[in-house]
């Protein structure tokens, strides 16, 4: 099957939903840091810690809005690049739009979602709006992405191109030297090379498995109700915008990051951007949980912590260094769109006095067979 691209029109729109996403969470929390006094309760509260007074001045959000925010601001820009290939520029929308739509999901049916005590129930109702318009918003991104492709062998006509990807101008030339820049490398557009897909896998693949192996043993700890609760949610004590309950935040992060570890051992055209939400979002979760316990103490008494908090802590420590590491190896460049910079090539004769380029072959003789 052939490679399809994104169309203009589909970049459009789809920086359009992403710039709304981010404002809707840069606006939120920009609405917290303002009323709360002082402004570092937010950030605490954000990471789970114990929250002020149920007034005016309690945090209304939660650390995955600003999360969000700058997620949706980075696909922006990489879809608005035109020098980005056209898959990549997808995966990072889809990328965008499932992260989106697995960690809001659950605010749909957990009791208490914009309910904030001793607030105007007109914040509160905003907060429940703004859930169902991110969950619009994701599931517009996803349709936009699946709706505007098109086959990539069309675009080459329309720019004055053969069907060997050269310029039409130099169909006539003789001499050319280099009509498509060489890739290390040969693949599709904006794949992932050998190595730092395998690399991004197994760190992805180690941090996935384990998350899970923790909420394996808070299953068999809790019971099956009591995970039942952590999974689905309560969210009677929660603030108006809550993030999703914490198993259920760790199993997205269990299908986010070993999704995009499949990927990126396949070497998919969208593996580069799926490593890079699934890794951010590890790297956050385990950088939370660090700068919570260091800011409670539980950091310092290390010694004299049970073993599952040490495992707790050390896990999230693991998480932060597989997830920045893998954050870092997939922003490298993938494989090159061959069509960029295919309109350079070298060639001569398609203009009087055009110089020969070097190690160009010698042009053919104009005088008759014989001289």
């Amino acid at each position: 099957m052939r490679d399809r691209v994104l169309t203009g029109g589909a970049r459009t729109t789809g920086v359009l939903l992403c710039l709304l996403l981010a404002l809707l969470g840069a606006a939120w929390a920009a609405r917290d840091l303002t009323a709360a006094r002082p402004g570092a309760e937010v950030w605490w509260a954000w990471l789970g810690g114990a929250r002020g007074p149920r007034d005016a001045t309690a945090p209304v959000s939660s650390l995955l809005d600003p999360l969000l925010a700058l997620g949706a601001l980075t696909a922006a820009v990489t879809a608005v690049r035109g020098a980005v290939p056209a898959p990549v520029a997808a995966g990072a929308l889809c990328s965008l739009g499932t992260a989106t739509a697995l960690l809001r999901a659950p605010l749909l049916w957990m009791p208490g979602v914009g309910r904030l005590p001793g607030t105007d129930t007109g914040l509160t109702s905003w907060a429940h709006r703004t859930v169902l318009a991110e969950l619009a918003l994701a599931a517009a991104l996803l349709v936009v992405v699946a709706a505007g492709r098109r086959r990539a062998g069309r675009a080459g006509r329309h720019r004055g191109r053969s069907a060997h990807g050269l310029p039409e101008a130099a169909l006539s030339a003789y001499g050319v030297v280099r009509a498509v820049p060489q890739a290390a490398d040969p693949g599709r557009p904006g794949r992932p090379r050998k190595g730092p897909a395998r690399t991004t896998a197994v760190l992805l693949a180690a941090a996935g498995l384990a998350v899970a192996g923790g909420e394996l043993y808070r299953l068999l700890t809790s019971g099956a109700d009591g995970y039942r609760t952590g999974l689905l949610g309560d969210a009677t004590d929660l603030p108006a915008l809550p993030p999703p309950p914490a198993h259920w935040h760790a199993a997205v992060l269990v299908l986010l990051a070993l999704g995009a570890a499949v990927a990126a051992l396949r070497r998919a055209s969208w593996a580069r951007p799926a490593a890079v939400a699934a890794a951010a979002l590890l790297c956050a979760d385990g950088a939370g949980v660090l700068a919570l316990a260091a800011h409670t103490g539980r950091a310092a008494r290390l010694a004299a912590l049970s073993g599952p908090d040490r495992l707790e802590l050390a896990t999230a420590a693991f998480l932060v260094l597989s997830g920045l590491t893998a954050l870092l190896v997939a922003f490298r460049r993938g494989v090159p769109d061959p069509a960029v910079g295919a309109g350079g090539a070298l060639a001569y004769g398609s203009a009087p006095g055009a110089a020969r380029p070097p190690h160009a072959p010698p042009p053919p003789s104009t005088l008759p067979p014989g001289w």
